[in-house]
């Protein structure tokens, strides 16, 4: 994303720098150059500057006509490989678009299906012929696209789309059908207006033989916008926020398309009609292909992460300037941050963001290598990147969810104003919880990665046999480290096993406890399968008898992996004023997780009645350390001034962003 300004703490020298910027680069992590290059053109350029505009027409088109900008300044180059005109760098790809979400969530969703969605989908499942057709123009915006995978009966569970794709040998075509009202096409971006084509996922069927979902290329429109003959469309109209995207409906009636439309890498079928696959395994073929389109769910919690990082900051700031009430003898009224029950609403779901941040970049950075390494990718780190990338885009889609409303809350009347944006990034957010898959289902598929031990043969199981399975795996899970091992083993050796409240703030102590309470999790819930499968007429009945032991399992493992990157970022950060911040922080963090679930702590022994209330001491305590730090804590976040788009806020600019929100 090339500009011409830098931002401004770009060129700042090492001794020049803040304490705020040491945080944001510790926080920006390996792709800190393409943040900054993104804030500096987001800040730069009015045409990005946050927005409140209701009407459909009008956001579309200030949507499709910021992604044309984006298109010309080479923004979508570096999420395609270089042989394809692109420059092969997926983490700054996932970077880019993530820093979106700080602009307008409407732009990173119709860019995310544009590009990450519609093309990675042509260049990631489709071969020689796709690629020299389609992804130039994919990236130029010559070719506007959409990502046809959901049905109006079928979201999460995309192996029984209804939608097919039957091939006629005498014509040398698949014939795309919506043979089921259900089969609808449901929710699709870029499908009510924008798209001429369709990145189509449907059964294929040849010889009367159903081989499993495949994905195609199928055109929808002409040139004039209109639909072509047998595919109608259809506006979904007001939704609950993201006005810029053009979501809609498709359905297909007997659409005859070539049989090269195929997106042919997993899967192809020859002229005479005949299927072959180099993986011979349908349920494996299945996930192999929708492996390749991690990078959707990985973006999608990313931007949550921004979008969240943009309320708290307006929050923070906002009570940083606002006074209720006051004190007596004191002249003036108390600042909204010095109360302890404000710091207590606040703090700690910053404390998160930089949690979540920091895991975020261990996953891009697991994403990044594990595309660059092609074919070369072995199986056990594909899945272990999906399930991270599930857990996390679900940990991190309901942080957002709860801290912007703790954000527009914290800001009483002001934040219900649609001029101070808050009500904006709730009702766009709001959305992220289930596409890219519900959380509820994500934190499923993290559970059962997690029981299976990442075994390889689980993907070909059929229900009943992966219970049996699973049912066999006991306490010793291996656990694998997502950051930095030695800094972590060092860390743990350092454990403390006491009653006083300093052990809490121990590292090591905060560690084991939610290693401890992971592994328990984990062994006693395929003990609970073992004991159901026994019981119960059916895998199913079994698993749905301990779905909710389940799901805690999952949780307390992403509540591992996140504290464990947070701990790898604050050895990243070269500040020492920095580090310190960020070690309170993640004592906030980890502390504010085990108030959470303190009864499970309890209960388990690992928490006194006595310690559990050290907890929250330590809550309070290390809120009341933080306190006189708040503002450089989320300038620390990264969200550049011009972005907040808050006219309630002091400072410069106020009052152009004021005129600005008023005058739409």
């Amino acid at each position: 994303m090339a500009t011409t300004e830098a931002y401004e703490s770009t060129d700042r020298t090492t001794a020049e720098k803040t304490t705020a910027e040491y945080l944001t680069a510790a926080l920006d992590g390996r792709w800190h150059e393409v943040r900054e290059r993104a804030r500096a053109d987001l800040t730069n350029d009015p045409d990005f500057a946050p927005h409140y505009t209701p009407d459909l027409a009008e956001a579309r088109n200030k949507t499709l006509a910021q992604m044309r900008k984006l298109a010309g300044r080479g923004y979508a180059a570096d999420g395609f490989a270089t042989e394809h005109g692109g420059t092969g760098d997926t983490g700054a790809a996932v970077t880019s678009i993530e820093m979106l979400a700080m602009s307008d969530l409407s732009l990173m969703v119709k860019a995310g299906v544009q590009w990450g969605l519609f093309g990675g989908a042509i260049e990631n499942l489709g071969t020689a012929r796709h690629h020299e057709q389609y992804v130039r123009p994919t990236i130029d915006l010559d070719l506007l696209g959409c990502f046809a995978m959901t049905e109006t009966g079928h979201g999460s569970d995309v192996q029984e789309l209804e939608t097919t794709a039957t091939y006629d040998p005498e014509t040398r075509e698949f014939v795309i059908h919506s043979p089921t009202p259900s089969s609808r096409k449901d929710y699709i971006g870029g499908a009510a207006e924008h798209a001429r084509t369709a990145a189509v996922f449907a059964q294929l069927v040849t010889g009367g033989q159903s081989h499993g979902v495949h994905c195609f290329v199928v055109p929808i429109r002409d040139e004039d916008g209109n639909d072509l003959p047998g595919v109608s469309t259809s506006d979904c109209g007001y939704k609950g926020g993201l006005p810029g995207v053009d979501n809609g409906r498709i359905l297909f009636d007997r659409v005859r398309i070539p049989r090269e439309n195929l997106l042919n890498r997993y899967g192809d079928v020859s002229e005479d009609g005949e299927y072959s696959s180099p993986i011979e395994s349908t349920g494996r073929r299945f996930f192999t292909m929708v492996g390749t389109l991690v990078r959707g769910r990985v973006t999608v919690g990313g931007s949550a992460g921004a979008a969240a990082r943009v309320a708290l900051s307006i929050a923070t700031r906002y009570a940083l300037q606002r006074r209720q009430f006051q004190a007596p003898g004191d002249a003036e009224e108390t600042l909204l941050m010095d109360y302890l029950m404000h710091q207590k609403r606040l703090l700690p779901l910053i404390a998160r963001s930089y949690a979540l941040g920091f895991a975020q970049n261990e996953l891009v950075s697991a994403l990044h290598d594990l595309q660059a390494a092609g074919d070369d990718v072995d199986p056990t780190d594909q899945r272990e990147l999906e399930g991270r990338a599930a857990g996390l885009k679900a940990a991190t889609t309901w942080h957002a969810t709860r801290a912007i409303q703790e954000a527009r809350e914290a800001c009483g009347g002001a934040g219900y104003m649609a001029e101070n944006r808050l009500t904006a990034l709730k009702a766009d957010t709001d959305v992220f919880t289930t596409f890219e898959g519900d959380n509820h289902v994500l934190t499923q598929l993290v559970a059962k990665e997690l029981l299976t031990s990442y075994a390889e043969e689980v993907r070909e199981m059929g229900p009943s046999d992966w219970m049996r399975f699973a049912a066999t795996t006991v306490s010793d899970v291996v656990k694998k480290r997502t950051a930095a091992q030695q800094i972590l083993q060092t860390i743990l050796d350092t454990r403390q096993d006491n009653e006083e409240d300093g052990s809490l703030f121990n590292r090591g102590t905060q560690m084991s406890m939610f290693e401890d309470r992971e592994e328990y999790l984990i062994s006693t819930a395929a003990r609970r399968l073992q004991g159901a499968q026994k019981r119960e007429d059916s895998a199913f009945d079994a698993f749905n008898f301990v779905q909710d032991h389940v799901l805690h399992a999952a949780r307390a493992h992403i509540d591992r992996v996140v504290l464990e990157a947070f701990v790898a970022g604050i050895d990243s950060c070269t500040d020492e004023a920095a580090c310190e911040l960020l070690s309170d922080l993640c004592d906030l963090y980890a502390l504010s997780v085990i108030e959470e679930d303190k009864a499970w702590f309890m209960s388990h022994r690992h928490l006194s009645v006595e310690r559990s209330k050290a907890v929250l001491r330590g809550i309070n305590e290390r809120c009341r350390t933080l306190r006189p730090h708040a503002a450089t804590l989320v300038a620390g976040l990264g969200v550049p001034e011009a972005l907040l788009g808050s006219a309630m806020l002091d400072g410069p600019g106020t009052d152009a962003v004021r005129d600005t929100l008023l005058d739409r």
